[in-house]
């Protein structure tokens, strides 16, 4: 064998090492990212298990409103009866 068939075949296992190299550098961070993911969709559910009584609470906010509403609607027309059984009038003057 003549020198530049030495240096070609060492060119080529060289250019092979290197790309073999690369692949297991892909390899090796193709697994880490999966082992990332995984903990990053745990930390994802417990976030969501730890922040669903915040979306509750807003139901509870608008359930409040409505019994609110509900209360003045009811006050308003105890009003409307307390001023037809006993007229503003004969309060006053009592």
């Amino acid at each position: 064998m003549s020198s530049p068939w030495v240096l070609g075949f060492a060119a080529a296992a060289a250019v092979v090492v290197v790309v073999a190299a690369l692949l297991l550098y892909i390899i090796a961070q193709a697994m880490r990212i999966r082992r990332l993911a995984t903990i990053a969709n745990q930390v994802v559910g417990e976030i969501e298990t730890h922040t669903r009584p915040i979306w509750q609470l807003q139901r509870t906010v608008s359930g409040g409103s409505a019994i609110e509403k509900t209360a003045g609607e009811i006050a308003a027309h105890a009003t409307c009866i307390a001023d037809v059984v006993d007229p503003p009038q004969q309060r006053n003057a009592a």
